[in-house]
């Protein structure tokens, strides 16, 4: 069995890593999953259901259970591997002499006294707190562990903090090229790290057959259909997006829906009211996968305008331009990150750098007058993602790597 930890579980913004916890049961891996948070999202996706490996959830505030915690620690006391892991714990702590430092190896803690006899390793997804409790519990455990890597736990945490749990990680696995390749860098058994891009489970998003209608924006009766999905936190760019809507010619007739939800929702809706943009925006919040891949067909256009925040804070590649483009939906991006390890300008795609309304609203002008251009771009995306982007091939190359660990354990 392999103990899966996971910073929140079940999110509906983090379906790549239920479809890849249902791709691992149908491989033959047996998983423990162990969440660091309770759920928060009143939804959930169709995939949830489907996986069957059992759920712990660890003290989210070690206050909150303090006789759990107490428990923990007495059984961790006797264990070589405990005096070890306080011993990294107390090196970790003075250079982040936080309380969220403190509750992870707590939560670790109680990870390795909650331990079932028959689970031979860790993986944990997220570099930053997630992997902090594996590596401090497979220390306490004797256990091999392991990490997959995604936009922000990269581009946030400390390079100490990086270079100390790539030190001890059995593998690190990362879904950009950008991303490997800084963790290469910091790592001091760069071998260990390696590429593999999420993909879609197509089975999900299978081939859409219909057709689109060739709006141009010429008739206010029947505006182009703008989509973007994401949660509404900086890295999107939603307010740069907003203002690139601003400045569209009056001539131009379109609408826009945003799916998603988030902690900028009444801060965005506030700037489209600045903006004169209301009467032309529809906000659904978070949606399961079934009504987000209704929407998609129903759309003309996708756009999302990422960036990188003042924290360094930025995606890799956004799986919802993945699934996007598998509709034949044409998409608009920036160039940050691992969006051009996806979408080519002018050929499956269309990028503009980020933070430039002007460029975004040029981009956005030109393929909502020309249809044409959306079909060739949506066409050719499609076939990328099918040819490329395929979510069995990320999870064999995770079960080879999987397999690796559990023999070494």
């Amino acid at each position: 069995m392999l103990a899966v930890v996971l910073k929140g579980y079940p999110r509906l913004s983090e379906t790549f890593i239920a479809q890849e916890l249902l791709g691992l049961e149908r491989a033959g891996f047996r998983l423990w999953l162990v969440s660091l948070r309770h759920p928060t999202d009143k939804k959930r996706h169709p995939v949830h259901d489907e996986i069957k490996a059992p759920v712990t959830y660890l003290p989210e505030y070690l206050y909150q259970e303090p006789g759990r915690v107490l428990r923990a620690l007495v059984r961790a006391l006797p264990r070589p591997g405990f005096w070890r892991a306080l011993a990294a714990f107390g090196r970790d702590l003075i250079r982040d002499p936080t309380p969220n430092r403190g509750r992870r190896f707590g939560q670790a803690l109680v990870l390795a006294a909650e331990w079932p006899a028959d689970a031979v390793a860790i993986y944990a997804h997220f570099l930053h707190t997630p992997a902090s409790v594996a590596r401090y519990a497979a220390m306490v455990l004797g256990v091999p562990w392991a990490v997959s890597a995604h936009a922000k736990d990269i581009w946030t945490s400390p390079d100490w903090d990086l270079r100390e749990k790539l030190g001890s990680v059995g593998w690190a696995v990362t879904c950009t090229r950008m991303g490997y390749e800084h963790l290469r860098a910091l790592s001091p058994r760069p071998e260990r790290v390696n590429l593999s891009y999420h993909g879609l489970d197509l089975t999900r998003f299978p081939h859409w057959e219909g057709t689109r209608a060739a709006r141009d924006g010429a008739d206010p009766a029947d505006p182009v259909r703008l989509i973007s999905v994401g949660r509404a936190v900086p890295k999107k760019g939603y307010d740069v997006l907003l203002r690139a809507l601003a400045l569209l010619p009056a001539d131009l007739s379109w609408r826009f829906t945003h799916i998603g939800g988030g902690a900028e929702l009444a801060p965005l809706r506030a700037l489209a009211e600045q903006l004169g943009l209301s009467g032309r925006i529809q906000w659904q919040g978070a949606q399961d996968q079934q009504a987000v891949l209704a929407a998609y067909r129903a759309s003309d256009l996708f756009a999302l305008d990422c960036k990188i925040t003042p924290d360094g804070d930025r995606d890799g590649l956004p799986n919802v331009m993945v699934e996007a483009a598998s509709q034949r939906l044409c998409c608009i991006g920036t160039t940050i990150s691992g969006i051009p390890e996806l979408f080519t300008d002018d050929e499956t795609g269309l990028l503009v750098a980020p933070e430039d309304p002007a460029a975004m609203a040029r981009a956005l002008e030109r393929a909502m007058r020309d249809p044409g251009l959306r079909a060739r771009l949506g066409a050719a995306a499609e076939a990328r993602v099918r040819r490329d982007f395929n979510a069995e091939t990320s999870i064999q190359q995770l079960s080879a790597l999987l397999r690796r660990l559990e023999q070494d354990s």
